[in-house]
């Protein structure tokens, strides 16, 4: 039984599956480019990037691991010197899979499988940045897209509430400042028959 074996055999058995991949590894590396089935080029993605990852550190232990899986010094002299180079900044993701549609025979689903910093017409569309682990926390920094906007007041707008302002300010003067009621008082307003006194 096949209880949690996600390794997908191809078809081959495991020395006739570890040579192709290798041979595809080879070619990927030489071609930055090949063109075959899907099921295949999942595997190979699985088998060639930590070869990628492992040719960032360019030594002696690094190079026997690398040369022990695909077996040809031409593919592990460019890996190393410039395929390692091109791809240092990136923290994984080296390879990129395109569908191209289903094969005529065997109706077989097949793909491109491209080194991804190789391709001029996708880096000439988007700018690549190095990416980094961290969380995106930290809300309006340099990087956000949101800008602050200011928004002009129409200029006859802008006397009216001033005007409303400084109508309530001296009304509230001159509730503030009454010294003398008696004063303030009219004539007319006073009830009828009583007169104001002079002491008052």
């Amino acid at each position: 039984m096949r209880h949690n074996n996600k390794i997908n055999h191809l078809g081959r058995t495991y020395a006739h599956r570890d040579a192709m991949l290798s041979n595809m590894a080879i070619s990927l590396i030489k071609h930055k480019r090949i063109f075959t089935t899907l099921a295949k080029a999942k595997e190979l993605r699985k088998y060639i990037e930590p070869l990628i990852t492992k040719s960032k550190t360019d030594t002696t232990h690094s190079r026997r691991i690398v040369f022990k899986n695909l077996s040809n010094k031409f593919a592990v002299k460019e890996l190393f010197q410039e395929v390692s180079q091109k791809i240092g900044d990136r923290p994984g993701g080296y390879t990129r899979i395109i569908k191209t549609g289903n094969r005529l025979g065997d109706n077989a689903s097949t793909c491109f499988i491209e080194l991804v910093d190789y391709n001029e017409l996708m880096l000439n569309d988007k700018p690549v940045k190095a990416k980094t682990r961290r969380s995106r926390r930290g809300g309006a920094g340099k990087g956000s897209v949101a800008q602050t906007t200011t928004v002009e007041v129409p200029k006859a707008a802008a006397p009216k509430k001033e005007s409303k302002t400084k109508k309530t300010e001296e009304v509230k003067v001159e509730d503030t400042v009454v010294e003398n009621p008696a004063e303030e008082i009219p004539a007319e307003e006073t009830p009828a028959g009583e007169t104001p006194s002079a002491e008052e």
